[in-house]
């Protein structure tokens, strides 16, 4: 009896300390992936050739290695409330990860482990009133990743937090992150009239919870403002400033074009499927009122650059490292692609994927006749 007593004991003092060991192996995952970003940035900024340019740029911090490693440290604990901040950043970095299938389509590159974090949140972590040992204050930033991904099944799961879950705070951030994850389903009045409802339950119940250090009342006024000024039909904002060489630009002066806004940068973990996505438009559509336009919040001397590699970036871009032209459009998630037509009306909003090469090509086939 008394050694299963010390046996017992002894598991309740080394647990804890098993867990903040793991924790700070979490936060060592993160910090060692940006510093290498950091230092590919400042890498790429002082190559002086188009040889160096390219071999720095292929020198890229690799996403799926740090997602790896992060999974690696989280997996074995899901149903511990330290891995779910992490667990957001491992879903910021794998959801827009995809490999190409042998048909030539693509996945998500981490499915199955995105999977698992959903069914451990459900599992563990949604602090009903039966099981109230969850640290509630863990979740919003989980929850604003899962707005941000489209994979079917988070808005399934955030719907179950906005319902069930015990905290009301949590269940308001919740209900922002189902009204950001909808505007890129549709914009049919029942789905706005939804949306206004979920921005309300978020203002109200939870207004002064601040994720990554921005209150939630301040994300539920952008998303009112996308609400009445930046869904389909709206005339997009005209956007001012310059190129990475201080060459004046003005989204105005491509009147007539279909245009597609890309807001990106060389830190999205798909920032080389997302290139090469734009490689395909400018190609596919060249010699039709066509433009790409990029609005990239990388430094300016960054920019310019990645700009000196002209197989690599084949579209002119606003330098915008403060970003002042991205609140314009209320920019939360990167990257982010708008469709505009030739009056400068939005037709999309959303994702850089499959739905944009099939916008735009829509957009510029020639009207039919009007019937006599």
């Amino acid at each position: 009896m008394n050694r299963t007593f010390h046996l017992v004991a002894l598991l309740l003092i080394l647990l804890p300390a098993a867990a903040s060991a793991a924790s700070a192996d979490a936060a060592r995952v993160e910090k060692t992936y940006q510093l290498s970003l950091d230092q590919w940035t400042q890498d790429l900024r002082g190559t002086t050739s188009a040889e160096a340019r390219a071999k720095a740029w292929a020198a890229r911090p690799d996403p799926a290695a740090a997602a790896r490693q992060m999974w690696a440290v989280i997996s074995p604990a899901l149903r511990e409330p330290w891995t779910l901040e992490p667990a957001a950043w491992y879903l910021s970095i794998a959801a827009g990860l995809r490999s190409t299938l042998p048909n030539g389509s693509s996945s998500l590159t981490f499915a199955e482990e995105i999977k698992a974090i959903y069914a451990a949140v459900e599992t563990y972590h949604m602090q009903s009133s039966a099981s109230p040992a969850t640290e509630p204050a863990k979740l919003p930033a989980l929850c604003l990743a899962m707005a941000a991904n489209d994979d079917p099944r988070s808005l399934s799961l955030l719907e179950k937090i906005q319902t069930a879950h015990a905290d009301k705070k949590v269940r308001g951030v919740a209900a922002l992150a189902i009204a950001m994850r909808l505007k890129f389903l549709g914009d049919d009045p029942g789905l706005m009239s939804k949306r206004l409802t979920l921005l309300r339950s978020a203002i109200i119940d939870s207004a002064e919870v601040e994720i990554h250090g921005v209150a939630v009342a301040k994300l539920a006024e952008d998303e009112l403002y996308i609400i009445r000024f930046l869904t389909k039909g709206r005339v997009a904002p005209d956007l001012s400033g310059v190129d990475s060489g201080s060459i004046p630009m003005k989204l105005s002066s491509n009147a007539g074009k279909v245009v597609v806004l890309l807001f990106w940068n060389s830190g999205v973990p798909e920032a080389a499927r997302v290139l090469e996505m734009t490689s395909a438009l400018t190609k596919k559509f060249a010699g039709k009122p066509f433009a790409l336009i990029g609005i990239n919040n990388d430094s300016t001397a960054s920019l310019r650059e990645m700009q000196k590699q002209p197989d690599l970036i084949t579209f002119p871009n606003f330098s915008d490292p403060q970003n002042q032209l991205a609140h314009e459009y209320r920019i939360g998630a990167w990257p982010l692609a708008y469709i505009l037509d030739g009056q400068r009306k939005i037709h999309y909003a959303g994702p850089p994927g499959s739905f944009v090469d099939i916008t735009v090509a829509a957009l510029l086939e020639p009207s039919p006749p009007a019937a006599k």
